[in-house]
């Protein structure tokens, strides 16, 4: 629970306040500005203030805004809180009320954090003034104790020169960096459990994805391009900002060949002719590099021999966020962001792997039996791709 009458939420952000004044000045506006948008998106009504220390958000729906806000990439912790002004016994009083309303036993321990040092008392002041007030608001009705380290309730408060906040939690954001303060990536979507972790991690670390799926023809599977698109539309949830259309691509025909006329190092190929595909989309759109869920070890075709052969295909950095994960950690990320129940139905490349996959690939081995036009192919494919609206 939030203090009564809170009226704001403060907005704590991470890497962005190590950056240089200019740096940190522009990465603040895109967070700002991707708050904005994710407030609209979610029909909660708040002003943002751009605060060099915290960003804030004015408004009377402080828990929905708050949950709003924790879905920012930059976006450390949020609390709702209540402004008062900066004077101990106005610290004091609120620090009561709102105790009166939200303890309900066990221990509490009072956090002060004082910003302007011209105050006339210190932060300990407010721990030990402020704890004494909360004591005397609910001793009658429990048995209140202090616990400095690991209380059951926590009350914090902020002292500005102009204001002091008092809030009573923490809600986690995602940390990293506000989206749109690094350039674009292509982000290769299969379906699959992996892919959207990748992209979502790559996100938050403020590169807005184009997303890029290539369609299998019949070797795609039940519903594999229905999971593609779903867990892109979950993705963009946490970027209605930005255009989040995914790129589908034709590769049925291309896929289908390389079972035909392959059987050592096909799965190789088909990684090589995605990675083509992505990026002469990633020309297009001016992106930086391309996404992948590859995960080092997970499959035959991304042992560190075979990553080596397929990353050989484009002169575009192949950015793998997951490479050391396992797959245990992929899935537990996936249900964190919400991408998991929608990338549950097998991706279809099973069908694709021939009985005895190659885990040592060789890129001259391997362009010897590759067809001598799969770049051209790649190029053709991505030249017809169509945007799928969400």
């Amino acid at each position: 629970m939030h203090p009564p009458d809170a009226d704001v939420v403060l907005l704590r952000y991470g890497d962005a306040s190590v950056k240089s004044p200019t740096v940190k000045r522009f990465m603040l506006g895109q967070l700002v500005e991707n708050v904005e948008a994710l407030l609209a998106d979610r029909g909660v009504a708040g002003e943002l203030e751009r605060g060099w220390h915290r960003p804030l958000i004015h408004t009377d729906a402080v828990d929905a805004a708050a949950r709003a806000a924790t879905d920012a990439f930059g976006v450390v912790s949020a609390s709702p809180a209540l402004a008062v002004a900066p004077e101990l016994e106005t610290v004091e009083t609120a620090l009561a009320r709102t105790a009166a309303a939200v303890y309900d036993g066990g221990s509490f321990a009072v956090d002060a954090s004082r910003a302007d040092k011209r105050l006339p008392f210190t932060s300990e002041d407010v721990e030990r003034e402020g704890g004494r007030a909360i004591w005397e608001a609910v001793a009658d009705g429990f048995e209140p104790t202090v616990d400095l380290e690991a209380p059951d309730h926590r009350f914090g408060v902020e002292l500005r020169e102009e204001v002091a906040y008092v809030f009573t939690e923490r809600l986690e954001g995602p940390g990293g960096l506000p989206l749109g303060s690094q350039a674009p990536m292509v982000a290769l979507i299969s379906g699959g459990i992996d892919s959207p972790v990748a992209a979502y991690e790559t996100m938050r670390r403020g590169s807005p994805i184009v997303p890029v799926y290539v369609d299998l023809g019949e070797y795609g599977g039940v519903d594999h391009e229905a999971r593609a698109m779903a867990t892109v539309r979950s993705l963009s949830r946490y970027a209605p900002n930005y255009d989040m259309r995914p790129y589908r691509v034709p590769g049925g025909e291309t896929v289908g060949h390389l079972v035909e006329t392959m059987e050592g190092g096909r799965m190789l190929s088909v990684r090589r002719f995605f990675l083509a595909v992505a990026e002469r989309i990633a020309e297009e759109v001016d992106a930086a590099g391309i996404v992948t869920g590859e995960a080092l070890g997970q499959k035959s075709s991304q042992t560190g021999r075979n990553l080596a052969v397929t990353g050989r295909m484009t002169a575009l950095p192949v950015h793998r966020p997951l490479l050391n994960y396992d797959k245990g950690e992929i899935t537990e990320r996936a249900r964190e962001i919400g991408t998991f129940e929608e990338s549950t139905i097998p991706a279809g490349c099973n069908r694709l792997a021939p009985d005895r996959p190659e885990t040592n690939g060789r890129i001259e081995a391997l362009s010897a039996v590759e067809p001598d036009d799969l770049r051209e192919r790649a190029v053709a494919a991505a030249e017809a791709a169509e945007r799928v609206e969400l």
